[in-house]
């Protein structure tokens, strides 16, 4: 996880939600969603 970019990726998300106290919504924002976009991740080079 890149932090700057996960961090960044909630600033813009979270004002967005209609009802930011709904767990569905939430889910999709946190770090083990699949939905995050690819700049949120880190990916080792082999």
């Amino acid at each position: 996880m890149n932090p700057f970019k996960y961090l960044l990726h909630l600033f813009e998300q979270l004002p967005q939600l209609p009802d930011p106290k709904d767990p569905e919504a939430l889910d999709s924002l946190m770090p083990w969603s699949s939905s995050l976009p690819l700049t949120c991740r880190v990916f080792k080079a082999d």
